[in-house]
């Protein structure tokens, strides 16, 4: 079974990045491999060269990473109370129905603020819906997630570590 973790926003040096590695790390010392894609990798001219069936060959390794997958845990930072366009881009890009037709995600939602994306990952579930994508019930809204990292990358709230294990062991079932 593919895993793919997709790192949800273009912004370089980002905490959505450190959050996407600390769920790998979890989950490889739980014995589950993974991997990243972050949108920072995604070719700057994506809705240029990727949309309507045309594909470029900057586009073309991951998309068939996705396409391979069975699996999905989408990080997804809060932009203006709702997802980041680029998200919402790459999801466009990315083939319909091969990508992610009748597979499995989980989805993780964070913030500067007290709400860790609520609004986000809810507007990201209807897109998941539509696309026939099964998201896993449990889904984790990471609060103040500036001050919740450590300049390691780790987490310093336990009940941020216990909702992620958590969450993680539900999803290696799912």
């Amino acid at each position: 079974m593919k895993t793919l973790i997709i790192s949800g926003t273009n912004r370089l040096n980002s905490n959505t990045l450190k959050v996407s590695k600390y769920y790998q790390k979890i989950l490889a010392e739980k014995q589950y491999e993974t991997e990243i894609i972050s949108l920072t990798d995604l070719p700057d001219n994506l809705s240029v060269t990727d949309l309507y069936g045309k594909r470029s060959e900057a586009f073309s390794g991951i998309l068939k990473k996705v396409n391979a997958a069975d699996k999905f845990i989408f990080v997804i930072p809060e932009y203006n109370g709702s997802f980041p366009g680029i998200l919402k881009l790459f999801i466009d890009a990315c083939d319909f129905p091969d990508s992610f037709y009748e597979k499995k995600a989980a989805l993780v939602g964070l913030s500067s603020g007290k709400y860790g994306n609520i609004r986000g990952i809810d507007h990201f579930t209807g897109v998941c819906n539509y696309m026939h994508l099964n998201v896993m019930p449990l889904k984790i809204h990471l609060t103040y997630i500036n001050k919740d990292l450590n300049e390691l990358g780790h987490f310093i709230t336990e009940d941020s570590i216990k909702f992620i294990n958590q969450q993680i062991d539900k999803f290696i079932k799912f």
